[in-house]
């Protein structure tokens, strides 16, 4: 099991923007913004537990895949909605993916650093 996952980017401003959004369906939020060594760190946690994190120190990640597990069909579309409208781009459109899995419902978005996100309810 992944405990959680640290991904640089070039612009934390926009990726905090983005994932304040687009989390919030997810259950997720900010919850730590601190800088360590003129770096700026930010964590987005859920349920009292930080699993993401992003900082814009260097070499840049990615891009990468980060699939986030959704509670409800309607959490998918929803986070779908919210990305869109904080300016990810389409990468799927939620629905039904039978080939992963017989119950895989999901979406996909790349955020504003080109990472494929995805939120998954069913697998």
């Amino acid at each position: 099991m992944i405990d959680h996952i640290t991904i640089r980017v070039s612009d934390l401003v926009k990726t905090v923007a983005f994932y304040t959004a687009t989390l919030a369906p997810l259950g997720y939020k900010l919850d730590f913004d601190q800088e360590f060594d003129g770096v700026r760190v930010v964590g987005f946690g859920r349920d009292g537990k930080i699993d993401m994190w992003f900082t814009a120190d260097k070499p840049v990640s990615g891009p990468v895949h980060l699939a986030l597990q959704a509670d409800t069909r309607e959490a998918v579309d929803a986070f779908y909605a919210a990305a869109l409208h904080a300016g990810g781009r389409n990468n799927g459109a939620p629905g039904a993916r039978p080939k992963y899995h017989e119950n895989y419902y999901a979406a996909f978005v790349f955020d504003p650093e080109g990472n494929n996100v995805e939120a998954v309810f069913g697998n």
